[in-house]
């Protein structure tokens, strides 16, 4: 029997990723990387600033909401604040690995965001709110997979597992519709 070489397995190159992978400045983003790193780096910053006005939008709301018959629709704020901001937290641990800054100031938050923050006093007017937020969310992070395609499997994977949140909460906004 004979002994492979680990130069000559079929179709990999093991002495080539062997030899760039002690690059280490780039920590997980290897050679092979393909996708545009500042132009996924700048759509996922819009994201997280996105998910950042979302989470203050969904806190307004859940603590703004009062009334017995506004438990469910108070806990349902709650937990997409909660989600939202788990959202914003892997947004921004992409972003670091791919060697970028994640933007976090408060100042220019509004302008960067995709959604946008609301002040509604009665409840049925924040559902609606959000529910359009939701719908902007989805939509942004459908074209943003779109954009970057195959490039950069890793955030294409983490935009689509965000997408499918944002699509539950519009459901549950929906739902909370009268």
């Amino acid at each position: 029997m004979a002994e492979a070489s680990t130069s000559t397995r079929p179709g990999l190159d093991t002495e080539a990723i062997r030899a760039a992978a002690r690059n280490l400045q780039d920590g997980p983003v290897t050679a092979g990387y393909q996708g545009d790193r500042g132009a996924v780096i700048e759509m996922l910053n819009g994201a997280l600033a996105t998910e950042l006005v979302c989470v203050l939008r969904y806190k307004r709301h859940y603590f703004t909401v009062s009334g017995r018959e506004n438990g469910a629709v108070k806990a349902e704020f709650l937990q997409h604040a909660t989600q939202e901001q788990d959202h914003a937290d892997m947004l921004a641990e992409r972003i670091i690995q791919l060697n970028g800054k994640p933007d976090f100031n408060p100042a220019t938050l509004p302008a960067r965001s995709h959604a946008e923050y609301d002040e509604s006093d009665d409840v049925q007017s924040m559902v609606r709110a959000n529910l359009i937020a939701e719908r902007v969310a989805i939509e942004s992070y459908r074209q943003m997979i779109e954009r970057i395609g195959d490039t950069d499997p890793t955030t294409k994977h983490l935009l689509i597992q965000i997408m499918a949140v944002e699509e539950e909460h519009a459901d549950d906004m929906r739902d909370l519709l009268e």
